[in-house]
């Protein structure tokens, strides 16, 4: 084994490698001047060093010291803005009924298993027989023999794509028993028999969030790169992570509001939200922006786009690049779109039917008395999708026939198959966010964004943990993640009828659901609709959007898009990306449909703009913004999507 030399000013070099090499595990980083690193000797007194199996070495141990310290009281801090809420009583937990959910949820799994004593040895047996694979494995490997892994990496778990994770046997043999216990542990709650669907579902979710947390590289001591980074800086990066979760906590309010993207780097107008338009119109639930025409003819029937209020409207206006809104433009639609007010006390009583006539239905009055049309092409996205179907049945029943057509972006009218958030919704925990509610009249919007980031927690939780608050990096400017993080809060009548009257009894698909004293039936809603489903898409399930297609009575063009809830609606042609099925009716199964469906390279966004034009492709000048009733009055995105939690 190579061994370092000493130079003759008594310095330890560090072990040769390729210039820009970062240093892998176990090397030495040369000392600063004037300091002296032994070499790391084995047990028969031979120099033992390496370049992959020297320990880090603390190269100032004076500057450690101070940034540890300084970590301490950072973390000091931090206890101060979570404790401080909650001594004001500004804060109220409820982990307990949380904990005791998950408790009563693993006991009833514990229970099958430990009920059968040969059920019981069994499982152990199987775990035990693949920690001696790996074992045996691992013995092989460091006596220099070929051997791969027991339990191999999953395609698209980036979680170990730091090379020391294959390279040193250590960290490897950690990945590996990681790996095959939380494989183990699934497995173990799949197996269990006897549980209603609900409790499967609510152990599998939670089985998956314990395993996530417990990844060995969630933890500095058990991650490579985190160690390299700790040592590189002398606990620099601890320092500061400690510092940027402090800060985060006061962010939420005395709750971690974990920052996905550098939040100074975007400017509404300026990098998010710059197609060039105006608020028109507004009252205490929405504001109606219209977006300039950048043709000289536009189609006659305007474009109403209804967007999700648990988000913010500019999903579809990120960048130009991106941007849905201004691509309709381009194409010649007269875009108008609801922007949602970000909703505090004074919303607490507003439900479904305010947002339907006070949001939807208003915005076509004033659509018509600005563009003289009285027929419109609606878009819905996600929730905003499943309001504006009520809204249709609405309508029906009133006889208001302004609808021309209506587009739906992954939304829900059918909650049979509506996937993990399911989870979170049964009698007992929805009377827990309704006495939450109660208090201040709101769901306070890191409570929605904490629920829907661990529907990915692997993906849109730890990966920020560590690189924030343990490498003490500050996150990238991307723009999709900083609108993932610009969360907004749920009026209190609004979110409890939609978890009740959805979620939890499914009343708007079985013609049970009530709104303005109307009993909706969305069969007599039959006007075109365009239903988009997402394939991978895991808060509106592809076969529940293909399922809610069945129940309207009109003609339904079902189509599904390659990617998941956002990429896959977020999808210019320009960027040559994905691919979308389209088929026959929506009857049946999603993937008998499938099957028979034709696959098309690239967005969608062309072929729906083609079923629109279909549907009525005459044109007329383009229009001038708002009119003499209705004046402009600020310039898009405008102010109620600037408010924060």
């Amino acid at each position: 084994m190579a061994r370092n030399k000493k130079s003759g000013s008594g310095k330890v070099k560090s072990p040769a490698r390729n210039a820009g090499e970062k240093p892998a595990l176990g090397s030495v980083k040369k000392p600063a001047a004037g300091s002296v690193k032994k070499p790391a000797t084995a047990t028969d007194g031979t120099n033992n060093t390496s370049s992959t199996q020297t320990p880090y070495v603390v190269r100032d141990p004076e500057a450690f010291a101070r940034n540890i310290a300084h970590m301490i009281e950072q973390a000091g801090h931090a206890a101060a803005a979570w404790v401080g809420p909650r001594e004001k009583g500004e804060k109220k937990d409820n982990l307990n009924d949380g904990l005791s959910d998950i408790t009563k949820t693993f006991g009833k799994v514990s229970e099958y298993w430990l009920s059968d004593p040969e059920r019981a040895l069994q499982a152990q047996t199987e775990l035990l027989s693949r920690y001696m694979d790996l074992w045996n494995s691992s013995i092989r490997k460091i006596a220099g023999e070929e051997a791969e892994d027991v339990a191999p990496v999953e395609k698209g778990d980036k979680r170990f794509s730091s090379p020391e994770w294959e390279e040193n046997q250590f960290f490897n043999f950690l990945k590996q028993a990681y790996l095959i216990t939380s494989g183990w542990a699934q497995n173990l709650v799949e197996k269990t028999e006897g549980l209603d669907e609900h409790t499967k579902h609510k152990a599998v979710f939670y089985t998956q969030q314990v395993i996530n947390s417990l990844s060995p590289t969630n933890f500095p001591i058990t991650n490579p790169e985190v160690l390299r980074e700790t040592f590189e800086s002398d606990g620099q990066n601890l320092a500061r992570g400690m510092k940027m979760l402090a800060e985060d906590i006061v962010s939420g309010g005395g709750d971690l509001k974990v920052r996905q993207a550098d939040n100074n780097a975007f400017k509404f107008g300026r990098d998010v939200a710059n197609t060039p338009g105006k608020v028109i119109a507004q009252n205490n639930v929405r504001q109606l922006i219209q977006y300039a025409a950048t043709t000289e003819k536009v189609l006659k029937r305007p474009l109403l786009i209804v967007p999700p209020w648990i988000n913010k409207f500019y999903i579809l206006d990120l960048n130009p690049k991106k941007s849905f809104i201004k691509w309709c433009v381009d194409q010649g639609h007269t875009v108008f779109v609801i922007s949602w007010i970000n909703p505090d006390e004074k919303q607490a009583g507003k439900d479904f039917a305010h947002y339907a006539r006070e949001g939807i239905i208003e915005s076509l009055d004033v659509i018509e008395q600005v563009t003289g049309e009285d027929k419109v092409n609606l878009i819905g996205y996600c929730v905003g999708g499943t309001l504006l179907a009520v809204t249709l049945a609405l309508m029906a029943r009133w006889k208001d026939d302004r609808a021309a057509s209506a587009t739906l972006f992954t939304t829900q009218v059918d909650f049979t198959y509506a996937g993990d958030l399911k989870v979170f919704v049964d009698e007992e925990q929805i009377s827990r966010v309704e006495e939450s509610m109660a208090t201040k009249g709101y769901l306070e919007g890191t409570k929605m964004a904490t629920a829907f980031n661990m529907l990915r927690s692997r993906d849109m939780i730890w990966p920020y943990v560590v690189n924030n608050y343990l490498k003490g990096k500050d996150p990238l400017p991307f723009d999709l993640l900083y609108w993932n993080s610009d969360s907004t809060r749920m009026p209190a009548a609004n979110h409890s009828f939609y978890l009740r009257n959805c979620y939890l009894e499914n009343r708007l698909s079985q013609g049970e659901m009530v709104v303005a004293d109307e009993k909706l039936d969305l069969s007599e809603v039959t006007i075109p609709i365009y239903n988009l489903a997402t394939k991978d898409d895991h808060i509106a399930p592809a076969r529940s959007v293909f399922l809610g297609s069945q129940y309207f009575g009109g003609k339904v063009k079902f189509v599904l898009s390659g990617s998941g809830h956002i990429a896959g609606v977020v999808n210019p042609p320009a960027a040559g990306k994905y691919q979308f099925w389209t088929g026959g009716k929506p009857v049946g199964e999603l993937d008998s449909w499938w099957k028979n469906a034709k696959e098309t390279e690239g967005s969608w966004w062309p072929d729906w703009h083609a079923w629109i034009v279909d549907q009525n492709g005459e044109k007329v000048p383009a229009r001038k913004i708002g009119s003499s009733k209705y004046k402009p009055i600020e310039d898009a995105p405008g102010s109620y999507v600037r408010q924060k939690c």
